[in-house]
């Protein structure tokens, strides 16, 4: 069972959902898991425990508190995906990255010195601008949506950056994925592609969940973090 907790940041207070490793919160590496379209519900909550099982402090912060504080819907009905693309649409992405800075800045406080990032889907972009635009010492993004529409900060990487690219993304064309695999050749990042997966294939319970590439690519952010939050 993970706890809630408040963040101050640059324009004001914003919620957090927080799971702790068995080991417990003090030092030890962290990451900022960073949601959906969807809020921070129980896929973002369950993927905090999952890498707090992982040994890591996870934290998932309430990006769309601007907009309204404490969303939590599902991908289940026509009326909560009705919301989810008017809360994407009215998103601030570059005060989120904002957010996100100033939850890393609470975990470097509170002892932490090792921060990693993961996100998925609107996640997935945020994953790639953290990687960009803060101190993060590791990113893992999941289908990104809109990668491509901010390529010109990939020269700002300078921490290892692992994205997973499903090929037949319904919301990330063949080309825009073309655009990100020509333009992100730095070394510091990895790109992984899932041949046939639609988008979110991780999302357990979705509509495109793939068992077994869900799996791979979940092994593979767990071993990118054994190896740059040592």
């Amino acid at each position: 069972m993970g706890r809630r907790i408040q963040i101050q940041g640059k324009d004001g207070t914003f919620g957090a959902y927080v799971a702790d490793p068995q080991s417990g919160s003090a030092g030890g590496p962290a990451i900022v898991v960073i949601q959906e379209i969807f809020g921070v519900n129980h896929v973002m909550r369950d993927a905090c425990d999952w890498l707090a099982a992982e040994g890591h402090t996870a934290v998932c912060p309430d990006l769309f508190w601007r907009i309204e504080p404490g969303i939590d819907i599902t991908d289940k009905t026509d009326a909560e995906w009705a919301r989810a693309f008017e809360l994407f649409k009215a998103f601030n992405v570059d005060a989120g990255a904002q957010d996100i800075a100033a939850t890393i800045a609470y975990l470097r406080s509170a002892g932490h010195t090792r921060i990693g990032s993961v996100g998925y889907c609107l996640g997935g972009l945020m994953a790639y601008l953290t990687s960009a635009r803060t101190d993060t010492d590791a990113s893992v993004g999941y289908y990104g949506v809109g990668v491509d529409n901010y390529l010109g900060e990939a020269a700002k990487i300078r921490t290892p950056l692992m994205l997973h690219i499903a090929e037949e993304d319904g919301f990330v064309s063949r080309d825009s994925q073309a655009r990100v695999k020509a333009a992100l050749t730095s070394p510091l990042i990895t790109l992984h592609s899932y041949p046939g997966r639609d988008h979110a294939f991780a999302r357990v319970g979705g509509k495109h969940y793939h068992v077994g590439d869900a799996a791979t690519a979940n092994q593979r952010t767990v071993d990118f973090f054994a190896t740059h939050l040592k």
